[in-house]
């Protein structure tokens, strides 16, 4: 039985408990950590999301205890900057973050085309970018791991559900810039592989923001006049509310002509008409949905750390998303592969991230020597809730970043 003499005891052990955890916080080192997303322009629709995921892991990782390296705790210094959806300026930031701040890594950029201006400068400064978001592929840097889904693990599963459900004509609308155009080249050489004649293929592209689609649903309309017709999208950022607006008043369903977007997530779906989606597709290794214990941990952590995230942080109506749940493990992974080499060294962590694993939200992951990761694969559907249901899994899918070799 306690005694009241008890509590007093507990009391001070309780701050002795306290007054240590702050010395000991306070004794750690910290390592400067860049992160490189959009915080305005179009593309804040998405990425402003992947900076709130970052911090909220780098706090998880510093509440228990920091990274471990060379006999020493480091506690994460996140460098937050905006390159505000503007190209030039990713590069112009990265180098700022390289060279100014002497960040350790740098976990950030969306679209293919501000990868593709950052790209020289990690390679030129030998520094190491985490990239989240599905891409095209055909590209591989000592200077990157890319924790996104290649092409084989997002356009062609999505692609090949398509053929199974008897789709037979595919219109292909993107953003024009390099990820929609690569990997619609890619899909237009599977879907001739799998016996689609040109005639039954069409490619359209609009710039970033464009928001009249009406002559373009018009089309999409006639083109599926005959039945059996689908929209393979790859339109990035705000362009999809307009689109899918349009869409929906045209008479155009996910039962006459199913719409499967590669770049439209929970997140998304908090800007988009969501009674527009529903029944349409997305193909991603992950959605908030899966039930598994460390989903369930990771959603209910996260919206709990929103409650007391730091200011500029939206705290209501969040949902995680799969660039979001790529963005949290590749931070995890990289802590994982420093600890192993006991050093912040790009070339010694480089060499330690080959083989790592980790166990997330949506199954285990695991690093490959060509910077890509073996992950699953999931089919959903759009609910009302703009939640996705989902209805088809691939397990255990190695990323591949060179077409040549799936396209056999």
């Amino acid at each position: 039985m306690q005694t009241k003499k008890s509590f007093p005891v507990r009391a001070a052990l309780a701050g002795w408990l306290a007054a240590m955890l702050v010395t000991a916080a306070s004794a750690a080192e910290t390592v400067k950590v860049g992160v490189l997303h959009s915080l305005s322009g179009t593309m804040a629709i998405s990425e402003t999301s992947l900076k709130d995921v970052l911090l909220f892991t780098f706090d998880e990782i510093n509440q228990a205890g920091g990274i471990k390296a060379g006999g020493k705790s480091y506690l994460i210094e996140p460098v937050v900057v905006d390159p505000a959806s503007d190209w030039p300026l990713f590069a112009e930031k990265a180098e700022e973050l390289l060279v100014k701040n002497r960040v350790a890594v740098v976990f950030g950029c969306w679209t293919s085309v501000s990868r593709k201006f950052v790209l020289p400068v990690f390679e030129r400064q030998n520094g190491l970018l985490f990239y989240p978001v599905q891409y095209e592929g055909e590209e591989l840097s000592r200077n990157i791991f890319y924790t996104a889904e290649a092409v084989n693990q997002q356009a062609i599963p999505a692609v090949d559900y398509m053929l199974e459900e008897g789709r037979k004509k595919f219109y292909l609308l993107g953003s024009d810039y390099v990820y929609p155009r690569t990997t619609n080249k890619i899909l237009k050489q599977y879907l001739k592989m799998k016996g689609i004649p040109d005639a039954d293929v069409v490619e359209i592209y609009t710039p970033f923001g464009h928001t009249d689609y009406q002559t373009i649903v018009s089309e999409i309309k006639r083109f599926s006049a005959g039945g059996s017709a689908c929209v393979i999208s790859t339109l990035n950022g705000d362009t999809n509310v307009p689109f899918f607006k349009e869409f929906a008043n045209a008479g155009l369903t996910s039962e006459n002509c199913p719409v499967v977007s590669f770049s439209i997530s929970e997140d998304e779906f908090r800007g988009l008409p969501a009674k527009d989606l529903i029944g349409h597709l997305g193909c991603w290794t992950y959605f908030m949905s899966l039930d598994t214990p460390e989903n369930k941990k990771f959603v209910a952590d996260f919206k709990k750390w929103l409650q007391t995230a730091p200011t500029g942080v939206e705290r209501n109506g969040r949902v995680t998303c799969s660039p979001m749940n790529l963005s949290r493990m590749g931070v995890y992974l990289w802590k994982q592969a420093v600890e192993k080499a006991g050093s912040f060294e790009v070339d010694k962590v480089r060499e330690a991230m080959y083989g790592q694993t980790f166990k997330g939200p949506a199954g285990e992951v695991k690093m490959q020597p060509n910077h890509h990761l073996v992950n699953n694969v999931y089919i959903g559907e759009t609910l009302a809730n703009g939640q996705f249901k989902v209805i088809q899994s691939f397990t255990g899918v190695a990323g591949e970043p060179f077409s040549e070799k799936f396209l056999k």
